[in-house]
């Protein structure tokens, strides 16, 4: 029997619903099912309906767009969503995920000043994620600048692959905002690489998160790689589009990413794939 042609990998391509800021969660639900993405990456931030399990059960039955993962709330704005103790907003995160059938909670290191946090963090994520079958994917974060100087804002490290994890979140736009080779970095992380948070960046200082192909970084090479090894964990766009000056513009960005990413998914068949995961 003749091969395919092309062989498209388990990975599903979800919409994060931070990509319609400062558009609602809700808009993001809508968004994802009017483009055809295969879920939604819930950013859980400042607008309520992110932090309500049942809202957005409700909102993933009416759109029949699944909740594929679950971001933590890690920003500076979010210091003090679903409570001030950050392992208590890892516990309600996991909670969320276990309920929305989400099978990733996607979490950054801790900021430096939080020190008791960052010193149990590696240890603490272990015994987490072993207490679920959710994947804890700690995401690639990037040193913060300003003129000429450089701030070590993340400990223990900004550069995840320097700790102990058993799994990890890659994001291009932090990768950019590092200035790191983000094709070595998935090299170090492995079959440890559980998540992907795919946008461009032109390695400003700040964290651009560009439509992918619109940047510097290989969008595209990443996502091939993911193709031929297998990859089966989830693709996430997470691009900025507070400048669309319209919400035609703004879908047109996320239609454009999303058929990026699903061309560069697309492999040569005959390649060799990886076992999955457990």
């Amino acid at each position: 029997m003749a091969e395919p042609v092309v062989r498209v990998p388990d990975a599903k391509v979800a919409l994060s619903t931070a990509s319609v800021y400062p558009e609602s969660t809700a808009t993001a639900f809508e968004v994802a099912a009017r483009l055809g993405y295969d879920g939604v990456e819930v950013m859980v931030w400042t607008d309520p309906v992110s932090q309500d399990v049942e809202a957005l059960r409700r909102l993933s039955d009416y759109h029949r767009v699944p909740i594929l993962a679950v971001h933590a709330p890690c920003l500076l704005i979010t210091q003090r969503v679903w409570s001030t103790d950050p392992w208590v907003k890892l516990q309600r995160a996991r909670t969320a995920a276990e309920k929305l059938g989400a099978s990733t909670v996607v979490v950054h290191p801790p900021f430096r000043w939080q020190r008791q946090y960052a010193r149990d963090f590696v240890s603490g994520i272990w015994r987490m994620a072993d207490e679920t079958d959710v994947r804890f994917a700690v995401e690639n974060m990037y040193p913060w600048r300003y003129k000429d100087r450089e701030v070590l804002a993340y400990a223990p490290e900004w550069d995840v692959t320097k700790d102990d994890y058993r799994h990890y979140t890659v994001d291009l736009s932090h990768t950019a905002t590092a200035r790191t080779d983000a094709l070595a970095m998935i090299d170090r992380m492995g079959d440890r690489l559980g998540h992907v948070h795919l946008a461009d960046g032109r390695g400003s200082a700040k964290d651009e998160h560009l439509v992918p192909g619109r940047g510097t970084q290989p969008c595209a090479e990443l996502l091939e790689r993911l193709a031929v090894t297998g990859f089966d964990g989830h693709v996430v766009i997470e691009v900025n589009t507070r400048r669309a000056m319209s919400a035609a513009e703004r879908e047109a960005d996320l239609a454009e990413a999303l058929a990026f990413t699903r061309l560069h998914l697309a492999s040569a068949a005959g390649r060799p794939s990886r076992t999955p995961r457990p």
